[in-house]
């Protein structure tokens, strides 16, 4: 025993971090958390320096998304760790795995309101899957374990471990090895099974319901292979963009308030609605009583919290999608359905062929769609330009579209493009933002000039905060009440403040030729598309209005 090497806490964490291959981790330091970042001198860790600890924890959900691996970020105590409350909360509404290390004032000092004491554990409870406190050394690396465990296991999400200074300072001489324990595998309940195949044999206009359940289990092959047995035609939501092949000419696109007419009226009009990996959000659903309301409901999901939550369902079905998904793959009768859903598709179609010369978003992020690779990582801020990218941009794979879906945060795009970039170096990111969301964390231009990466921002620019711009010219009797931004900085500018290669446009023979020299830049790139401030994104749902009640607005063409 007299020669084991002792370990400080701090060096047991990074000893954890190593067992767990975590190579990168995203943090802001400060006086709390200072053990922490000295034993980074002693480990093969990258650590990513981001200008706030919100952008730190957003790079860790980026991260996470885009490479199906868990994110870590820390903070020190106090302001450093209630930084990082709207990340954990993002990452909780959209079930990404996050690990958040925070620092907290030594145990003698805590509950005496220390400089920079606060509770995080009280903080954290309604934004995390669970939180710690470690006042013991000896249950640090447990405790860590653990985390991980139930950060990935089940329905995913993010852990908060809080470790006081002095815990993290003081020394063990054995560090335990506990390895996390795994999760029982869910077994296939055949009898549900076989009443979601007789409901499936009897439909006559069934419709799949695809959530981004789907790609958080990584069954996007299952779920591919049981549309190609079945035939059936299919929807998804803002998360589940990217599982379904974007060839499949029944997929028809997103549902919900700023979903596809053919979608949102092939869901209200289908007699079995196949809900995989999706919660019946009350962005999807419009007004839940008229939702489908001819239609029974097969639910498949790994978190029993969710089935039967908001809309009463017909066949439950908690179990793998790897598993279930197989089990239910059997040919259909649905030609003359399946012919419906192609004409709708058809018949609703888009049209980019605006008149006169100035610039229509989702002509522009299409073109930009149809040039980039198909490894491309598209991530966004919140507002007009997150429906258009939505709307008018197609994915490969779901790990490709990383967007705010549950709690809709401003200032996500920029440092979860970071994330993604450093996780998928080889692959080109693109933020697409808009000139009221780039504000919210536009420090991490900084992150980008730092280490030297090469992300394309696509600034969506109509000197609004156009959303909420749209809702009250709609609903308010068009009093716009402080959603002006006519005194933006001048963004290029701004840009190659940071080093960062910057173009603006206004006309739409300029498009073509700005996406390619962005597209084909070597390093950082900001394109801003100047846009018509009274633009508005159709169609939209109404709320408390059935989804096929849309308001489509005056047509582009």
């Amino acid at each position: 025993m007299a020669n084991e090497k002792s370990l400080t806490g701090a060096e047991q964490l990074f000893e954890v971090l190593k067992r767990h291959g975590v190579q990168n981790v995203f943090g802001y330091p400060g006086g709390a958390i200072m053990p922490i970042y000295d034993a980074l001198y002693s480990y093969d860790v990258n650590h990513f320096l981001c200008r706030h600890e919100q952008g730190a924890a957003f790079s860790a959900i980026g991260y996470a998304r885009a490479s199906g691996k868990v994110g870590v970020c820390m903070a020190t105590s106090g302001p450093g760790a209630t930084n990082l409350i709207t990340a954990l909360a993002d990452a909780m509404a959209d079930s990404i795995p996050v690990i958040a290390i925070t620092g907290q004032v030594p145990t003698t000092a805590m509950g005496s309101d220390a400089f920079q004491e606060i509770d995080m554990i009280g903080l954290s409870f309604a934004c995390t899957k669970h939180s710690f406190q470690v006042k013991d050394v000896n249950d640090l690396v447990n405790t860590l374990e653990q985390a991980f465990s139930i950060a990935q296991s089940g329905r995913q999400g993010p852990v908060l471990i809080d470790i006081p200074k002095d815990i993290q300072l003081k020394q063990v001489t054995k560090m335990c090895n506990v390895l996390s324990e795994l999760q029982p595998q869910q077994s296939l309940n055949t009898t549900q099974i076989d009443l979601a195949l007789a409901l499936l044999n009897h439909s006559k206009k069934p419709i799949l319901y695809v959530g981004g359940g789907v790609g958080m289990a990584g069954a996007v092959t299952e779920l591919r292979d049981f549309i190609a047995t079945t035939h059936l035609p299919s929807v998804t939501t803002l998360k589940g963009l990217g599982v379904i092949d974007n060839s499949d000419d029944c997929y028809l696109g997103m549902l919900g308030m700023h979903g596809t007419k053919a979608a949102n009226l092939a869901v209200q009009e289908c007699d079995l609605l196949i809900a995989v990996g999706a919660r019946f959000d009350d962005r999807v659903t419009g007004k839940l009583a008229r939702f489908a309301r001819n239609a029974k409901v097969i639910h498949l999901d790994i978190d029993c919290a969710e089935i039967g939550k908001r809309r009463a369902v017909d066949v439950a079905i908690m179990c793998d999608f790897k598993v279930c998904l197989p089990a239910l793959a059997v040919q259909l009768n649905i030609n003359g359905w399946r012919n419906h859903c192609r004409d709708m598709k058809r018949k609703f179609a888009w049209n980019y062929n605006c008149s006169g010369d100035s610039l229509y978003a989702p002509a522009v992020l299409n073109e930009i769609s149809k040039k980039m690779s198909a490894s491309t990582i598209v991530t966004t801020d919140v507002g007009q330009h997150q429906m258009w990218a939505a709307q008018h941009m197609t994915f490969t794979r779901p790990e490709n579209f990383l967007t705010s879906g549950g709690l809709g945060t401003m200032g996500f795009g920029l440092p979860a493009a970071i994330g993604a970039q450093i996780s998928r170096p080889q692959d080109m990111v693109i933020n697409v933002s808009g000139d009221g969301s780039i504000m919210m964390n536009i420090q991490e231009l900084t992150t980008i000039k730092r280490y030297q990466l090469p992300i394309k921002i696509v600034l969506i620019d109509n000197s609004k905060l156009g959303m909420v711009r749209q809702w009250q010219e709609l609903f308010f009797d068009g009093r716009l009440s402080e959603t002006d931004l006519s005194d933006n900085p001048d963004f290029p500018m701004l840009a190659e403040a940071f080093d960062i290669k910057a173009r603006m446009i206004s006309k739409k023979s300029d498009v073509s030729e700005a996406i390619d020299q962005m597209l084909s830049h070597q390093g950082s790139y900001l394109l801003q598309i100047k846009i018509d401030e009274n633009e508005n994104v159709w169609p939209l749902v109404p709320p408390e209005t059935a989804n096929e009640h849309m308001l489509e607005g005056a047509s582009k063409a």
